[in-house]
């Protein structure tokens, strides 16, 4: 599959939701919810966390993940002169566990090592990816009570 690139537009917005929800399905499937209040949650939460990405993250990238031109996912990456911060990066069910996220983190570990920024990312406890993190050299950093925060150091800086 072809990986490549595109940034979010507004247009996107239907698709990103999906693809939130994506990520919340095992925590929705245990609530007593019903599905309009699952829908209501979903878009306050998406809302809210664009929101604050936008605000705290001046200047991010947010991209949608295209595999053979169709959104498979999202990237969205913040980039400083000492750092690369992995802000979210999420693909539909349907393609995870093939390799396309390993693929991505690849390409962001090769420019960490070649700027000699860290690249660094919060990893919730649960997120089944924790494992490919850590094989791929990142390290826990920090504890936030929900979240890890991981770091991968180039190899020289």
């Amino acid at each position: 599959m072809k990986i490549s690139y595109r940034i979010i537009t507004e247009n996107d917005f239907p698709f990103l939701r999906k693809l939130y929800r994506s990520t919340r399905e095992e925590e929705l499937s245990l609530s007593s919810m019903t599905e309009e209040e699952k829908q209501k949650f979903i878009e306050f939460q998406f809302n809210a966390q664009h929101t604050y990405y936008k605000s705290a993250y001046s200047g991010a990238e947010m991209k949608i993940i295209l595999l053979n031109n169709s959104p498979a996912g999202r990237l969205y990456l913040w980039r400083t002169e000492n750092q690369i911060r992995i802000m979210d990066i999420s693909l539909l069910p349907k393609y995870r566990g093939q390799g396309t996220g390993t693929k991505i983190l690849k390409s962001l570990i090769r420019e960490s090592e070649e700027s000699k920024k860290k690249l660094n990312i919060h990893v919730e406890y649960y997120n089944p990816a924790l494992k490919l993190y850590k094989k791929l050299g990142f390290q826990k950093t920090d504890d936030t009570g929900v979240y890890y925060f991981m770091e991968r150091e180039p190899a020289e800086k």
